[in-house]
């Protein structure tokens, strides 16, 4: 990475104070920057930060202003978070390089077709009749099945598995060892006390930029589509049942689980170890906090919930801080269990 701040401004439409030809060649936390290092500040928690930092240049937001002197050359920017992740996208471009073409060995099936400047890692195998789009990368030892649509410039990750059937959009990443369209658990019970299993005929679904982590598991449809819509981000090692939708844009924290037939709406947020019933619809926007148990359908938009079962945060909140007190309040009443019945000793006493 070697870039100069005036180019760096250029590239996220920011604005310099300072030094514009400062030579930047790494990235770096503020609170560990060093000569040569460029550094954001979007949280106001690290401000601090600023005043001391080494590194040559900070992005921040355009409504921040300076309490008392900074060394380090200013870039000013809409969103400094936003532009810090454009930023180090540029930097893993420039030093991973774009893959291209079939390294060997490696399998393609009949009648599949690969677009332009696509690249297949060795050991990675495509069955049939599969449509890989154009700038796709599939790395070392993936699986693509049969009958898989794979739209542009997506990316799958080593080691990832991808049964038949699957339709994955444009600018989409999974990340390694993920497992897309296996069996939905779907059995029903026997008079006899066993279990038979109940064929899984759909597929899976999932639409254009969508980033899904390592260690997944995304589970085929019973009947129908698994569906992933546009924009959702799903951290690594979380678990997506058959015939369950995520809504537009909604992001998922890792250890998460969503059983079957569940349906998430649009902007959700969902932290991590959230357990999700099945059968169930979650509203837009709403907002789980770590470790939830979600049991019951959310109809009213925009809510914040945590607990287990979930319930409404502030309501949660309080709780638990009045659990925090129950060792005192405990102590408290046995003190005053010990006066009543010194009372009532007393008064028959003296009767």
């Amino acid at each position: 990475m070697k870039f100069t701040v005036s180019e760096i401004a250029q590239m996220l439409d920011g604005t310099v104070v300072g030094d514009d030809q400062i030579i930047i060649n790494s990235a770096a936390k503020i609170e560990e920057g060093r000569p040569g290092c460029i550094s954001f500040l979007a949280n106001s928690k690290y401000e601090n930060y600023i005043y001391s930092t080494n590194s040559s240049a900070v992005i921040v937001n355009k409504d921040f202003t300076p309490k008392r002197e900074i060394a380090a050359t200013l870039i000013y920017v809409e969103n400094a978070y936003t532009a810090f992740t454009i930023l180090l996208e540029a930097y893993q471009k420039k030093m991973s390089g774009s893959k291209s073409g079939v390294e060997q060995p490696s399998f393609i099936g009949d009648n599949s077709l690969t677009g332009e400047d696509c690249y297949r890692g060795a050991f990675s195998y495509i069955g049939k009749n599969c449509m890989i789009g154009d700038g796709v990368k599939i790395y070392p030892n993936a699986y693509l099945g049969d009958n898989i649509s794979v739209g542009d410039n997506s990316v799958i990750h080593p080691g990832v598995r991808i049964y038949d059937n699957t339709i994955i959009g444009k600018s989409c990443v999974i990340f390694a060892n993920t497992v897309i369209g296996s069996d939905g658990f779907g059995f029903a019970p026997q008079s006899d006390g066993t279990y038979k299993a109940i064929p899984q005929t759909g597929n899976v679904v999932i639409e254009d930029n969508v980033s899904i982590g390592a260690n997944c598991s995304i589970d085929c449809a019973t009947m129908g589509s698994t569906i992933i819509r546009a924009g959702a981000k799903i951290d690594n090692l979380v678990q997506i049942a058959h015939n369950v939708e995520i809504g537009k844009n909604t992001v998922i924290a890792a250890q998460s689980g969503i059983s079957g037939s569940t349906t998430i709406g649009e902007q959700c947020v969902i932290a991590g170890q959230v357990g999700i019933v099945g059968h169930i619809s979650i509203a837009n926007n709403t907002k789980i906090g770590a470790q939830s148990g979600l049991g019951k359908s959310i109809k009213k938009e925009g809510l914040s919930l945590s607990g287990s079962p979930a319930r409404d945060l502030n309501e949660h909140l309080r709780s638990m801080a009045l659990v925090r007190r129950l060792p005192e309040m405990e102590e408290r009443l046995r003190e005053l269990e010990s006066k009543e019945v010194a009372s009532v000793i007393h008064k028959e006493t003296y009767k």
